[in-house]
């Protein structure tokens, strides 16, 4: 791996045990604000917000920017942001308006992070498919340790010494993350500017998702499952007390235990690939996810649902790498900001829909009906996406993305490609 990499997985791991320090500080802060659920809502969903209205605009910005000082210029912003909140909270002028708009204003930012971080990796790689998949394997497993593990007690431990404490702890991450990307490598621009409008360029990235049918099938395999997993966690409290008779020290033991089992897919990941052929591959995580939400309805006892769990999280820590890492290998590198905020922003639409169509299914049928049906859902989206990103599909995606022979010194993705084109993998 490039020494450069190292930075790269200590700035995000760094950022990560701080995003799981906010993850738990912020709503804990509401809560001291107020008890009204709706305003607590408000924080909540104010995170999201970014995705679903600037997500395509997002990755066209990031096609057009340096992506290193993209990212360690968000990640001075969000220190920036939290230290003014931390002063906030020590002046004891703290509102939920105030907790809205900071929640708000990290999403953004976390949004152009995410996604230049996604573009920038290909390029530090060398667009290399086994280099991306331990680098994406590394990542992920780095992300749900810092942010699923260490992140949210530290926060409710920080929070207990002062209000102000653990947004400061944060603020630090972000500055350390900052830092250290600032000294990544720079890496040379794909492909000189274009003089487009910003809309005709996002719309074009967009556009190259949903005609490439690889890219379409690792876009709905986030998306719907979304909508699954929404379902399984608006009721998973409420199943959990009511089913199970699990109380709330033992349902944050059912959540350690879906996190543990990502820590071991994002572990695996690679292995699974190389044995399966990524597209076989996908689709078996995609079926492990549906029979293990299976499982989890039908669970008996603490233990089984405990398992099932475990085993849901392998397959999505398997999927969260895989995924990426073969967008990542055959999407052009002047596209690669717009084909991941899209992508991303699909996944984070379908959110929403998932969380009312739990909370319906629970209320109009019973407390386990939303546990099939996303278990349903999932095995469907399993069956519609195989053919997509079959290993047929995927080897002709990774043999068109390979750099054809030219003299040296000549651009891998030349500037007259057509960002819209229709790749290999559509003509099969």
């Amino acid at each position: 791996m490039p020494t450069g990499f190292g930075r790269l997985w200590t700035a995000q791991s760094v950022s990560s045990l701080g995003d799981g320090v906010s993850h738990a500080a912020l709503p804990l802060l509401a809560l001291t604000l107020t008890r009204d659920p709706m305003a607590l809502a408000v924080v909540t969903a104010a995170g999201t917000l970014p995705w679903l209205l600037f997500g395509v605009l997002g990755g066209a910005l990031v096609d057009r920017w340096d992506r290193r000082r993209t990212m360690w210029g968000m990640d001075a912003a969000r220190a920036a942001l939290l230290a003014t909140t931390a002063a906030a909270a020590a002046l004891d002028v703290l509102s939920i308006p105030l907790l809205a708009a900071v929640a708000f204003l990290l999403g953004l930012g976390g949004l152009f992070f995410d996604t230049a971080a996604t573009a920038y990796l290909p390029d530090l790689l060398g667009r290399d498919p086994a280099l991306l998949e331990r680098a994406n394997s590394r990542l992920r497993g780095a992300q749900t340790a810092m942010s699923g593990f260490a992140g949210p007690p530290a926060g409710s431990a920080l929070l207990a010494i002062g209000r102000a404490v653990p947004l400061l702890a944060d603020a630090v991450s972000f500055m350390l993350s900052a830092l250290l990307v600032r000294s990544l490598p720079a890496l040379p621009r794909p492909v000189p500017e274009i003089r487009e409008s910003l809309l005709r360029q996002a719309r074009a990235g967009a556009s190259y998702v949903f005609r490439d049918r690889v890219l379409l099938g690792l876009a709905l395999r986030p998306a719907v499952g979304n909508i699954a997993f929404l379902a399984v966690e608006t009721v998973l409290a409420l199943f959990a007390h009511d089913r199970l008779g699990i109380d709330t020290f033992g349902f944050g033991l059912l959540l350690t235990a879906e996190a543990t089992g990502g820590l071991l897919g994002a572990g695996i990941a690679s292995s699974l690939g190389r044995r399966l052929g990524t597209g076989s591959a996908l689709s078996c995580t995609a079926a492990v996810e549906g029979l293990a939400i299976l499982g989890l309805a039908a669970a008996p006892n603490p233990f089984v649902a405990g398992l099932a769990l475990a085993v849901c999280g392998a397959g999505m820590g398997a999927t969260m790498v895989l995924g990426p890492s073969l967008r990542q290998t055959i999407v052009p590198a002047h596209l690669m900001g717009r084909v991941a905020s899209t992508s991303r922003m699909l996944a984070m639409c379908a959110a929403p829909i998932g969380a009312f169509l739990g909370g319906w299914l629970a209320t109009t049928y019973d407390i386990r009906t939303p546990l099939y049906a996303a278990a349903v859902l999932l095995l469907a989206m399993t069956a519609v996406t195989a053919s997509m990103t079959s290993n047929r599909r995927v080897e002709a995606a990774l043999r068109a993305a390979a750099p054809a022979a030219a003299p040296a010194g000549a651009p891998a993705h030349p500037a007259s490609k057509d960002p819209a084109q229709k790749s290999a993998a559509d003509l099969l």
